[in-house]
């Protein structure tokens, strides 16, 4: 079974220094339908302004991924870390029992696109923790890259959470297959682009959450850049 969740469905908030979407349920947007799919509970999709950005703030018990599509975000936290991010990296964040950190969009000129995506942890309050890799575009294209597992396999980073996070860039024509074990669910979001998901056509912005389907055939249809988790279907997620 495959839900599509439509990009104009989303949430959707133009503060002018940021215009962004919410998947699920997230701030002031709020929908009891959407409040998350398995342990995944957000994905934002983020544009933010020249110079502009998110000033010091707190998490606690989330593990946060943000993966640049556009442009360039700088990152300090209270862990003492201070990095920018641009395409091809991905940037993890273990909030633990409890961090403060601020994200701008690093250039005066150029506005910066990101996702910022929110894993429920498998353990609460651990140690805060940071990390980033870049993976270079071309081990993405027309495959399934794996960015993000509990057991950082392949040089993926490490989270604290029974899941995959998936990386792929197909051009028009390109297929990438995946394979979901029994007990497991996805959910697939096109960050920009088109192609299909076993024949479903989904646009920029749109996602799907996929149940009960044993393999899920990804097919490119106009330069797709998207990302893909692999998640634990238990019962109550």
């Amino acid at each position: 079974m495959i839900h599509l969740r439509r990009s104009e469905d989303r949430g959707h908030f133009d503060h002018g220094w940021l215009d962004t979407y919410h998947t699920f349920s997230f701030a002031d947007y709020q929908d009891p339908e959407f409040m998350g799919f398995s342990k995944l509970r957000v994905i934002n999709q983020d544009r933010v302004q020249p110079g502009a950005g998110f000033g010091t703030h707190g998490h606690r018990n989330m593990e946060i991924i943000s993966y640049a599509i556009e442009g360039v975000l700088e990152h300090k936290d209270s862990m003492g870390n201070g990095s920018c991010i641009q395409p091809g990296d991905v940037q993890f964040m273990s909030a633990g029992s409890g961090v403060t950190h601020s994200e701008f969009n690093h250039s005066d000129m150029e506005p910066a696109h990101f996702l910022q995506m929110w894993v429920l942890p498998e353990i609460l309050d651990t140690p805060p923790r940071y990390d980033q890799k870049s993976f270079p575009m071309d081990d993405r294209r027309g495959r399934l890259r794996l960015l993000v597992s509990r057991d950082g396999r392949d040089g993926s980073v490490v989270i604290g959470q029974d899941v995959k996070m998936y990386g792929s860039l197909l051009a028009a024509g390109q297929q990438a297959g995946h394979e979901l074990s029994p007990g497991r669910c996805a959910w697939l979001h096109l960050a920009r682009g088109r192609m299909t998901l076993n024949g479903r056509p989904l646009g920029p912005g749109d996602g799907a959450g996929v149940r009960d389907e044993a393999y899920l055939d990804l097919i490119g249809v106009l330069d797709a850049e998207l990302v893909l988790f692999d998640l634990p279907a238990g019962i109550g997620d």
